[in-house]
Order: structure tokens, then C-alpha cells, then sequence
């Protein structure tokens, strides 16, 4: 009769994570860096079950060879540290991004609305209208309305076809 798994994590719960390193090391005949007490059972566990119930059958071994044949599988860790080389990396000023449904700075946006005209001012950074500076346009079109407004909607801004808005 083989190991009985119950036992054996109960008996694991018990030990210090130095004791479950060596254990690990002897179930796997590999050993670890991993000081997480709760992983380090979870592992020694699923090794044991797999072994006492046979591990994984011929067509299921066949079937993730094949996967991993079609697969880009990395074989060796980035090199570098996390958070060291930025070389890599490219940082874009936030203030440099432009929304692609806006017109340019200095554009004026107009919309009729309950028979008076709306006109905004598109700043660098944020909208005018009225002299007062805005940061978004559903704040201009929530101070129009009085409640709130999707900005490029009631503007009627938005993925155009044909020269007209979709609505």
C-alpha cells in the first residue's frame, strides 16, 4: 500500500519551513529556493498523489508534447535584474499623448444645445469655456447640462465615417 496524503500533510502543517526544503529535496530529488511554507506543502503534496496515483497518462504526456511543440516556450530567464536595465523600456511623457478624437490646440468645438450655442476652446492641457479652464470635457458638458455628459458624446466627437459622426 502506498502513502496515505491525509498523514503526510498533517504531518507537514508540523514542520518548520527548513524541514519541508529537506523534504521537498528528497520527494523531487531537486532542490529548492522557496521559503513559503504553505507552497512548499502544496508541491511536496501534488508530488506525492501524482506519484501514488501514477502521474499522468501516455495520451496526456503526448497531447502537451505536442502543445508544447507549437509553443514559444522560454528556456532560460530574462537576464538582468527586475527593475534594473531600462534600456528596454521607452517612457512616454503623459502630457505628450493626444486623444485621437480631439482636434488639435487651439480648435474651437461647437455644439447647439436647448437653442443656445456652446463653443470651447481646445487647450494643451484641458478646455476653456466661459473664461474658465476645464480639465475634460465632460466637465464642460456637465457644467452646460447640469448633469453628467460623456464629452465626446455631447459633442458629437468620435470615430468618424464618411465626414459625419456615428450616432
Amino acid at each position: 500500500m502506498g502513502v496515505d496524503i491525509g498523514r503526510e500533510l498533517s504531518a507537514m502543517k508540523r514542520m518548520t519551513v527548513a524541514e519541508l526544503r529537506d523534504k521537498f529535496a528528497e520527494v523531487t530529488g531537486e532542490p529548492t529556493r522557496c521559503r513559503h511554507k504553505v507552497h512548499l506543502i502544496r508541491r511536496i503534496a501534488w508530488r506525492l498523489q501524482a506519484e501514488e496515483e501514477g502521474g499522468l497518462s501516455e495520451r496526456a504526456r503526448q497531447r502537451a508534447a505536442d502543445l508544447a511543440k507549437g509553443a514559444d516556450v522560454r528556456l532560460t530567464a530574462p537576464r538582468g535584474k527586475p527593475g534594473g536595465d531600462t534600456s528596454l523600456t521607452r517612457v512616454a511623457d503623459a502630457s505628450s499623448i493626444q486623444e485621437d478624437r480631439l482636434p488639435l490646440p487651439g480648435a474651437i468645438l461647437t455644439r447647439v444645445y436647448k437653442g443656445e450655442t456652446i463653443e470651447v476652446r481646445v487647450l494643451p492641457k484641458g478646455f476653456e469655456y466661459q473664461g474658465e479652464v476645464y480639465r475634460s470635457l465632460s466637465a464642460v458638458a456637465k457644467r452646460v447640462t447640469g448633469t453628467h455628459w460623456n464629452g465626446y458624446h455631447f459633442f458629437r466627437l468620435g470615430n468618424q465615417s464618411n465626414g459625419k459622426a456615428k450616432r
